[in-house]
């Protein structure tokens, strides 16, 4: 970060995770006065996809270039949960993946904005003036051609330019990013942009490795370990059950080859439900994790109980299926984390 960009102290700073300094803002009044120069962006960044990654690098190339600090301007909640919340997209992650993964993009401060009608009223005028001048000095802003912001998403890229002459910033429009093939897993995907409403659409039928390639890495979800019915226990197959309350995306029903990685940070290969368990006739959809390779001295008292831990999705390995019996399931659930054991196992040989 350029020296002008200053630290700020205890006020608003917030550790993102163990190894990030970035600086964490949730409010204007929580930057400091002597903060910047900057070059900044805004957006949503649901997903924090390969689209959204790419701006994020020309901010960092910029700032570098300007010896500025290279700042995400962003909202919680979505825009869409305020203005429509009965008609709004399922989010991709939650916030405190979303700040992550922002954070892990190497930009050097976060400002979080809480998005209400009250602050969604500011005409484009005067939120660029209040934010990008005033806040965070801005020396340019990066946007794609397709920017909106202030009332009614009345401002737009001309918008921004003319507020840039007269200002003092530069605006800097990128591209979209068209993923090649093979990010395409289906003749229809065509030259389609990097969106977050791609991930939702690949999710929604179960294809969690187009997901991961438009995102750039494996789908996830993170939530609370709760007790569930205890059901998998009796069947050879405990799991870790999520709360109906975590956050994430859940893909279709379906059984997934993927990872649980738990508190300290520990990656556990997993087999992982994703439905309402028909063979027993349930009707609650929930997401649970079967720990494949569970520590041979560990195997009784393995509780994850109580723990945030994280999912990610890797691969599909078939739907949701009501069998005949316990017996049949159980017996499906063999061939089932045989075969996630070994699509893992050559990831991990892949990745190595």
């Amino acid at each position: 970060m350029h020296p002008s960009a200053r630290s700020p102290g205890t006020t608003g700073r917030k550790a993102i995770s163990r190894r990030s300094c970035v600086y964490y803002w949730r409010d204007l009044d929580d930057v400091p006065e002597d903060f910047g120069p900057s070059v900044l962006t805004l957006g949503n960044f649901d997903g924090v996809h390969r689209g959204h990654q790419r701006v994020l690098q020309q901010v960092l190339e910029a700032a570098r270039e300007r010896s500025a600090a290279a700042v995400v301007v962003s909202f919680d909640p979505h825009p869409a949960q305020v203005h429509r919340p009965e008609s709004a997209p399922e989010l991709i992650m939650g916030l405190e993946d979303r700040v992550e993964m922002l954070a892990a993009t190497g930009i050097d401060a976060l400002l979080m904005m809480r998005y209400t009608l009250e602050f969604a009223a500011s005409s484009p005028e005067d939120f660029v003036e209040r934010v990008f001048v005033r806040a965070l000095k801005a020396r340019a802003v990066v946007v794609g051609h397709d920017v909106r912001f202030g009332r009614g998403n009345s401002g737009d890229l001309e918008t921004m330019r003319e507020l840039g002459a007269t200002l003092g910033f530069e605006v800097i429009a990128i591209d979209d990013f068209g993923a090649s093939y093979p990010l395409h897993s289906t003749a229809t995907d065509g030259d389609r942009r990097c969106s977050s409403t791609w991930v939702r659409e690949a999710l929604e039928r179960g294809d969690v490795e187009t997901a991961g390639r438009v995102l750039g890495r494996e789908h996830r979800m993170r939530g609370e370990v709760v007790h569930g019915a205890a059901r998998g226990r009796e069947l050879g197959y405990p799991t870790a059950n999520l709360a109906p309350s975590s956050d994430g995306f859940i893909p279709a029903d379906g059984i997934y080859a993927g990872w649980l990685i738990d508190e300290s940070g520990v990656r556990w290969p997993a087999a992982v439900s994703v439905g309402s368990n028909p063979t027993f006739d349930g009707v609650t959809r929930q997401v649970e994790a079967h720990v494949i390779n569970r520590p041979p001295e560990r195997v009784q008292d393995f509780d994850l109980y109580g723990q945030c831990v994280v999912v990610e999705f890797l691969h599909r390995l078939r739907g949701q299926v009501a069998y005949r019996g316990p017996e049949a399931l159980i017996e499906q659930m063999k061939l089932d984390v045989d075969q996630a054991r070994s699509l893992l196992s050559t990831e991990q040989r892949a990745s190595g």
